[in-house]
């Protein structure tokens, strides 16, 4: 009897790491393309060039438990309801919150609603 309850002991330990993994909310999936999205993440890339040809500009943010992720900023301002994000007030390494839509590429653009916009934290 002695070693049957021994191999109980070392066994109930499993069952319930077992029951607990099973239980656990699963990660969060990505939201649909074109729903709203809010991430908090830290800067790690700024690339404003392409506001010289009439593109988006680029901000890279490292956001935990998701990776990258690109937050466009339109050239074109005064055709969006977000109010324009002031990219001189932003650095990599510094924390901030962006709001805006998801593109189907997993992009987050900041320009449909004036809720959407990207500040530091």
């Amino acid at each position: 009897m002695q070693q049957s309850s021994g191999r109980l002991s070392l066994a109930f330990p499993l069952v319930v790491l077992l029951a607990v993994v099973a239980c656990a909310a699963p990660r969060g999936e990505a939201p649909a393309a074109g729903g709203a999205t809010v991430v908090e993440g830290t800067v790690a890339a700024i690339d404003t060039a392409p506001w010289a040809y009439d593109g988006h500009a680029r901000v890279e943010l490292d956001v935990p438990g998701r990776g990258p992720v690109v937050v466009q900023l339109p050239a074109r301002w005064n055709l969006c309801k977000a109010a324009p994000v002031e990219v001189d007030a932003l650095a990599p390494g510094m924390r901030v919150r962006a709001a805006g839509a998801l593109e189907e590429d997993g992009r987050l653009t900041v320009c449909a609603d004036p809720a959407h916009g990207l500040s530091p934290l």
